[in-house]
């Protein structure tokens, strides 16, 4: 196995676009501040205060609108889709599918047997649907701000249609990419991509709207699970607290990423450097003899999930089984894709400098083997 030289190598070798890379300072404050809170009771002051903490603070960085409210749950992202076929969609939802995420929502409402077949707008990997069809019986309007696994980013805008909602999958982009929330009405995440924390919990601003939807779904007489209730997560949520335990270090790793944000200069500034490493990676891709962005449209390419294509002549999967022995990890393509290619992630807690070395780290590699 070739041995890149030291010299060469980002300071942190993670870059995986599934959990961030988690930076140390969250460690320092996970030790410091952990043992206070670690092993205590999730419905007394200590916990309830740093979950106060974290919803104000995610109400500054993204510029709560009046009415809005951060709420949250247990289970991730993938949980909140069927809180929401359960607690959001009335009868029909509308889904752009243009990946793995976008489409795993819609096979969601599609397998619900209280809900009408969804309508799902589909476009081949790499590209995007234009953007939703606005049709009579659709009440949820729903569609992935970043695409994780293609590298491929949409527009949020609140889709022009009389009581309706906008709902949009952000785990991969909250805290890395710009947002009006006013352009939503649900903007759910877990922030283990670039709020640097981990999965298993997911926090979402409602709006106005979206709460009344709660409240309506949850007065219809439809069966809900206890755990998968949107109106037992924002009663919880209004008393600082989830319906069950949540993972405690999670919480606090969440609460040291915002306030690191906030020094720099909150979410204007994460969207600059997102924009600033993902640049890099374009570029060099563009300049590049054997590779080339696998989003053709650049208006298309995410700044925080890079996707790059390589020449039949270079093995994607040797180089990253090199950089991987070298240290540095997680550049596999999405495995579903199954494309020749390195999947970068330059999530906010990735500096631009750890980006450039991993490029010539790359270069050398491909020219290593040859």
């Amino acid at each position: 196995m070739p041995v890149i030289p030291p010299s060469l190598l980002p300071t942190d070798g993670r870059f995986g676009a599934g959990p961030s890379r988690v930076r140390h300072e969250q460690l320092s404050a996970l030790c410091h501040g952990g043992p206070a809170l670690l092993g205590t009771s999730h419905r007394q002051a200590p916990v309830k205060d740093l979950v106060a903490r974290i919803q104000q603070r995610l109400g500054a960085f993204f510029s709560l609108p009046e009415g809005y409210e951060i709420v949250l749950g247990l289970g991730g992202a993938s949980t909140f889709w069927d809180s929401a076929a359960f607690g959001l969609v009335r009868s029909r939802a509308e889904h752009l599918a243009f990946g793995e995420f976008g489409a795993k929502f819609a096979s969601v409402t599609q397998r619900a047997p209280f809900l009408e077949p969804p309508v799902v707008v589909e476009a081949p990997a790499g590209s995007r649907p234009d953007g939703p069809r606005v049709i009579p019986g659709v009440d949820v309007y729903a569609w992935p701000q970043n695409e994780t696994s293609t590298g491929v980013a949409m527009p949020v805008r609140r889709v022009p249609a009389d009581g309706a909602l906008t709902v949009v999958d952000a785990t991969s982009a909250a805290g890395g990419m710009a947002v009006d929330l006013a352009q939503t009405d649900v903007y759910y995440f877990s922030p283990q991509k670039n709020f640097g924390s981990d999965g298993g919990i997911w926090f979402a601003a409602f709006s106005p709207a979206a709460l009344e939807r709660v409240a309506d779904v949850a007065a219809s007489g439809r069966w809900i699970p206890d755990v998968l209730s949107l109106a037992t997560a924002v009663e919880n949520s209004r008393r600082h607290q989830t319906y069950n335990t949540p993972a405690l270090a999670g919480l606090v790793l969440l609460d040291a990423q915002l306030g690191w944000l906030e020094e720099r200069g909150g979410l204007e500034w994460a969207a600059r450097r997102t924009a600033e490493t993902s640049g890099l990676v374009y570029e060099w891709a563009e300049r590049s003899d054997v590779a080339r962005p696998f989003v053709a449209d650049p208006a298309h390419r995410s700044p925080v999930v890079c996707t790059v294509d390589f020449d039949a002549a270079v093995d994607a999967a040797r180089v990253a089984a090199v950089l991987r022995a070298n240290g540095v990890v997680d550049v596999e393509p999405y495995r579903k894709l199954g494309r020749n290619q390195l999947r970068i992630a330059t999530f906010v807690a990735v500096p631009p400098e750890d980006v450039r070395a991993l490029l010539e780290c790359i270069d050398w590699t491909v020219a290593a083997l040859g």
